[in-house]
């Protein structure tokens, strides 16, 4: 069995001054002289000592032809030292981010494979500036941060804002992976006359189908488990100029939910700025954009005027009535149970959740 090897990452880096200053000790050359015979300023050979100035390449040369020692030996002393310092002012900063990476949930993204189990507050930051693909807090902030993304959310979300967006990076990560042809409106609006239909299919396998007709038009669908304190139900957005994304959280494990979180975020692709993530939780009308989608949502799922009827007519009061005006519509029962909850027509409690169909994660399963 071969020998398991680890490379070797000292934790320290000599200075290419200390190096100079040594061989001309034991050359028996002054600092004057040195700086006489290279054609630089003394100056110039003292701030390389003390490590004020970097050993560039023409630097390197001149040492080269003096000292014997060759040009690239005095540059890769420079770039390891250069390197090394550079390690250090980041531990020094990761270090002083302690505060901002504790913010996020970070036992649920080491047990998801998002990040390492790590033992230093060091290493949690330099893996979640991975996880987000950012070089510093400051490009998270920039990048991630809700002060500097046109997020369209609840209020509610605005203490949460580390667990949102590391739910959004998450689903992100997965569209990425998802290789899809452009956008395509047309071909987008007739996947989902199909995907009205998936909602009477059992699932997942419905919800697997529904991802191939977004993904045939251009649209990616994920489904991403929620994370602690990031309470949304979804999340819309543009990946790309051509690639637009809808995430699923599934947070109420129920099919009426699920299916028209999906609607939803439909909608604001298909009628929202490409320029804003649209992220939607508990207070779904909560601006114009919200409600358009909300209604939208509900008008593609069943027609306005077989709605009114219905409603009007009391039958939905009864599990037969509901199942035969979704069988009619080609829709699943507890999406027209879910519509009834939320205009106020049954209670929450209402023993018409029957209807529904619950929803599991695997791991809920063990």
């Amino acid at each position: 069995m071969a020998p398991t090897t680890y490379p070797f990452q000292p934790d320290y880096a000599v200075p290419p001054g200390w190096v100079l200053e040594e061989r001309l000790e034991a050359n028996g050359i002054s600092q004057a002289e040195f700086a006489r015979r290279c054609g630089r300023s003394p100056k110039f050979i003292s701030d390389i000592i003390a490590g004020k100035a970097p050993v560039e390449a023409k630097t390197a040369l001149q040492f080269e032809k003096v000292l014997g020692v060759s040009a690239n030996i005095w540059l890769g002393i420079e770039k390891r030292y250069r390197l090394h310092q550079m390690r250090l002012a980041e531990a020094r900063e990761a270090e002083a981010s302690a505060d901002w990476a504790s913010s996020f949930p970070v036992k649920e993204l080491v047990e998801r494979g998002a990040i390492s189990k790590l033992s230093s507050v060091g290493e949690l930051v330099t893996e979640l500036l991975a996880f987000f693909g950012v070089a510093s807090t400051r490009a998270w902030q920039s990048k991630y941060g809700a002060a500097n993304v046109a997020y369209r959310h609840s209020p509610s979300f605005k203490s949460d804002e580390t667990a949102l967006a590391a739910w959004l990076r998450l689903a992100e990560i997965e569209a990425e992976r998802q290789e899809s042809v452009d956008y395509d409106r047309a071909a987008f609006k007739a996947a989902l006359q199909d995907m009205r239909r998936l909602t009477c299919a059992e699932l997942p396998k419905s919800l697997a189908d529904a991802q191939q007709l977004c993904k045939s038009a251009g649209v990616a669908l994920v489904l991403v488990r929620p994370l602690p304190k990031a309470r949304l139900s979804g999340a819309a957005w543009w990946l790309t100029p051509r690639k637009p994304v809808i995430a699923l959280s599934a947070r109420h494990k129920s099919d009426d939910h699920l299916w028209f979180s999906l609607f939803h975020e439909a909608a604001h692709i298909m009628l929202h700025s490409k320029k804003e993530v649209f992220v939607d939780g508990p207070n779904g009308d909560a601006d114009a954009e919200e409600a358009e989608a909300n209604e939208w949502a509900a008008r593609f799922l069943l027609p306005q005027s077989a709605w009114n009827r219905f409603v009007a007519s009391g039958e939905y009061r009864t599990g037969d009535a509901i199942c035969g005006f979704a069988a009619e519509h080609e829709v699943a029962p507890g999406i027209i149970v879910g519509r009834l909850q939320h205009e106020e027509r049954l209670p929450w409690n209402s023993r018409l959740n029957r209807l529904k169909v619950r929803l599991e994660w695997r791991d809920d399963r063990k």
